[in-house]
């Protein structure tokens, strides 16, 4: 395979190039002749950008031909650019973009290197940027004269190659991966999450939290934590400086009328009845921060109209002002409802929600993230510890019972990880000697199961099985249920099992329904003296 060629670009050195016409210019280290006799680094072409006024070409005029002399295998390119003032960051990064924009860049056979030793400290920073975003496909190459007394060595000078491609580098790549760890711990509060799809969506929305100024949407039922997540994402962007001003929380479904519009976009005084003084908003307060609309699903039509100005210009009309105001904020939108289907009904504007849909993140609920509760029963009670400086735990066979129970089916969590929260500080509480025992366990599950309306009866499998019915499934506890009940209707064990097995019995030669009810019975510790009551 054929080498590729090497093509450098960069500006003369009015000054460091600028050494005399005499022959005592080859004592000096001029860095645009040095770049093209370095021993190890081969330039095939040069790219040599200068000034446009008699002077400035002559000198690149002199520069190429004392290339020619001691690399006559450089190609040197006169690269004349116009510039009045060289120290003016905006006219020097607007033609250097145009120039990049015009160069037939042809990667595949062609590497590029970008000289920033010459040019003014703005150009510096502008090859760096343009590099940086890729629109120069190019690594940097910095030189420098010889810390040597050899004289030939220090006019040669030497170079060294900067690739801003900074994964190539061991420890930077090492020490950006721990920051991004540090990221996703911080956004999960240090909770070892282990529902595959929650810690996606959470290293999905770390790395946009970090590059992106782009509207969330959080989706996900009341109590899954999305305001909590909204708040962290805050705070990881105000620890890497991208964001200075305050953190902003409004729930949506609480603003009706004029007073959602004075709420979050602020009145002056007389725009309406009642309106003595002037206000300015919840966006305004949002400025150089984030704003968080929870159940931004509610939201008026007029309320989303305003929004969606405010969300793309950074500029609104207060209430009865003529005059606009700005303010310049990050958004985040949360929300329980399928706002799909409220467009489709008319309920949001369908603008709007294509103005916030560009990073939507699914937040499951509690009974979702099954796996995740225990870690997050952990860390419940050492926020228990914090707010209320005492430290309480469970005693073994309480968290087993209790985690049984939480993890099963029969778990609803209606109320998410609010729920949970709830659930764990009423334990804590009232836990004697920093201990959660098996009796409150039982005393909170009894609780729970009255508030999500599944409290057995009597008769049912919690007084036959005792603590051990917390440990089956929704599934299996259904149907035991059903078997039992068949159970108490039939006069005898092998009518009770020829009614449950009527159909499957019919393809037995010899079907014993008996010994089969008798064995399913025994996998739950059950016989059918016990479930009789006999």
């Amino acid at each position: 395979m054929k080498a590729k060629k090497t093509v450098a670009i960069g500006f003369i050195g009015a000054t460091l190039d600028r050494v005399g016409k005499g022959a005592n210019r080859w004592n000096k280290w001029r860095p645009s002749i040095g770049l093209c006799q370095q021993s190890d680094l081969l330039i095939d072409r040069l790219e040599l950008i200068h000034g446009t006024d008699a002077r400035d070409i002559s000198l690149a005029e002199r520069i190429r031909a004392d290339i020619e002399q001691i690399s006559p295998e450089t190609e040197v390119r006169l690269q004349p650019m116009h510039l009045r003032n060289p120290w003016d960051f905006e006219e020097v990064y607007g033609a250097l973009h145009d120039f990049t924009s015009g160069y037939a860049f042809d990667t595949e056979r062609e590497d590029y290197l970008v000289h920033i030793t010459t040019g003014t400290h703005v150009a510096q920073i502008c090859w760096f940027l343009l590099t940086e975003a890729r629109y120069l496909p190019a690594r940097l190459v910095q030189t420098s004269p010889a810390r040597k007394r050899d004289e030939a060595a220090q006019v040669t000078g030497t170079h060294a190659l900067i690739d801003l491609d900074l994964s190539r580098y061991d420890r930077i790549a090492t020490r950006f991966q721990h920051e991004r760890l540090e990221g996703l711990a911080f956004l999960k509060s240090g909770i070892a999450t282990r529902n595959a799809a929650f810690n996606r969506s959470i290293e999905q929305i770390e790395r946009v939290a970090v590059r992106s100024s782009a509207p969330m949407l959080l989706i996900g039922p009341t109590g899954a934590g999305k305001s909590f997540l909204a708040r962290r994402v805050f705070e990881l962007k105000r620890s890497r400086h991208l964001v200075d001003g305050r953190f902003v929380e409004v729930n949506c479904a609480t603003l009706r009328g004029d007073g959602a519009m004075s709420a979050l976009f602020g009145h002056i005084k007389g725009a309406f009845t009642g309106a003595q003084n002037a206000r300015d908003g919840l966006l305004r307060a949002a400025d150089g921060g984030m704003l968080f609309l929870d159940e931004i699903g509610e939201l008026g039509l007029d309320e989303q109209a305003m929004l969606l100005k405010a969300v793309e210009e950074k500029r609104f009309f207060p209430m009865g002002a003529d005059k606009e105001v700005s303010s310049d904020f990050l958004l985040i939108a949360g929300t329980h409802r399928d706002l799909r289907v409220r467009v489709a009904e008319g309920l949001f504007r369908e603008d709007l929600y294509a103005r916030i849909n560009l990073w939507t993140f699914d937040l499951p609920g509690l009974a979702g993230r099954r796996e995740d509760i225990e870690p997050n029963i952990d860390f419940e009670l050492q926020r228990h510890a914090r707010e209320q400086g005492r430290m309480v735990r469970f005693n073994l066979e309480a968290r087993r019972r209790y985690l049984a129970f939480a993890s099963s089916g029969e778990a609803a969590w209606q109320g998410n990880f609010r729920e949970l929260s709830a659930s764990i500080t009423r334990m804590a509480t009232l836990a004697d000697s920093g201990r959660i025992d098996e009796a409150q366990v039982q005393e909170e599950i009894e609780r729970l199961r009255r508030a999500w309306g599944v409290l057995e009866p009597e008769d049912g499998l919690s007084t036959l099985l005792g603590e051990a019915a917390g440990d089956i499934d929704l599934f299996d506890r259904l149907q035991l249920q059903a078997v039992i009940d068949i159970c108490r209707q039939a006069d005898s064990l092998s009518e009770a099992g020829r009614r449950l097995f009527d159909i499957s019995r019919q393809a037995k030669a010899q079907p014993n329904d008996a010994d089969r009810l008798r064995k399913y019975l025994t996998r739950f510790g059950l016989s059918w003296q016990t479930v009789r009551g006999e």
